[in-house]
């Protein structure tokens, strides 16, 4: 996506689906934050909204608690992450059958970073499952669920190409993976040939581009850096000179990122999945300029009617 001057949407009216990911909390004072996030963005209608895992399951059981409180206390549809590291096959099966009679049908199955840490090698779990389309055939020989998994339009960082990386992808969706959900990215054209490619190979899932409103450049940044995604020149410039203003900050945030989902709304996208950080109102203002309304909640319609 090119340094384009902000317009207004050609394909505006065109309806819009929406997911956001969302974090467990550490703390008190974070889980305030994640639930005044979910109440902020869940007027929307999302499809669903996502609950991270930690590295290692460090967050299995905060990534549990806060997928049955969604369940429990919302009308939102739960998509729990789950990942192949630092567990056996029983385990994640265990854990599997609890998303299960906890009322989820939905995960998002990920390989899960290095128990070492990004840079390290990875080495599966003795017992445990190799790659994420293991696990994606694990989990659906559990419960008939909704699979996501990832996908990266300038390759994953550990993939020797993107042709690997794409039948990687493609090994997932035979295990049954039902949609795709990339890595952020912030130049458009990365997706849209990724997408070219991903079709020529016969993966007819939906690609869903992962959005990433840039709250902070720096932290933007290094995450970039570590995940292999680019970081454009006029990206940069956008907020240079604005470490110490964050007013400003946030009035270019906003700008950026709704340049980016109109531009891919004009050229044919009408899925996005949002990366909130747990915070609503910069995800929110995007999804506004999107055409999204907020919509009373199902109790409300049915005591209104």
């Amino acid at each position: 996506m090119s340094a384009l001057p902000f317009r207004p949407s050609r394909h505006s009216s065109r309806p819009v689906k929406v997911s956001f990911e969302f974090f467990p909390p550490k703390t008190d004072e974070m889980e305030t934050a994640l639930w005044s996030s979910i109440e902020r963005l869940a007027p929307l209608g999302p499809s669903f909204v996502s609950v991270t895992y930690g590295a290692g399951g460090s967050t299995r059981e905060r990534t549990h608690n806060t997928v049955a409180r969604i369940v429990e206390e919302t009308h939102l549809k739960p998509a729990a992450h789950l990942t192949c590291v630092a567990a056996t096959r029983a385990e994640v099966g265990e854990v599997v059958s609890a998303y299960w009679n906890a009322g989820v049908r939905h995960i998002v199955a990920l390989r899960g970073d290095p128990a070492g840490g990004l840079g390290t090698a990875y080495e599966a779990h003795p017992g445990g499952y190799a790659q994420t389309s293991d696990l994606v055939e694990g989990i659906r020989r559990i419960g008939d669920f909704e699979v996501s998994v990832s996908a990266y339009p300038e390759k994953h960082p550990e993939a020797p190409s993107l042709d690997a990386d794409i039948d990687a992808l493609k090994a997932k969706v035979d295990a049954g993976a039902t949609r795709a959900i990339t890595q952020f990215f912030f130049d458009n054209d990365h997706y849209l040939r990724f997408l070219d490619k991903v079709r020529a190979r016969g993966i007819d899932v939906p690609i869903v581009p992962g959005i990433l409103p840039v709250q902070n450049f720096k932290t933007a940044a290094s995450f970039a850096a570590r995940t292999g995604a680019s970081v454009p020149d006029w990206l940069a410039a956008r907020f240079e000179g604005l470490d110490h203003d964050l007013e400003t900050r946030k009035l270019i945030a906003a700008a950026v990122a709704a340049e980016q989902v109109l531009d891919l709304v004009d050229r044919g996208v009408s899925e996005f999945h949002f990366y909130t950080m747990n915070r609503a109102d910069l995800v929110y203002a995007v999804c506004h300029l999107l055409g999204l309304r907020a919509r009373p909640a199902p109790d409300a319609q049915r005591a209104a009617a």
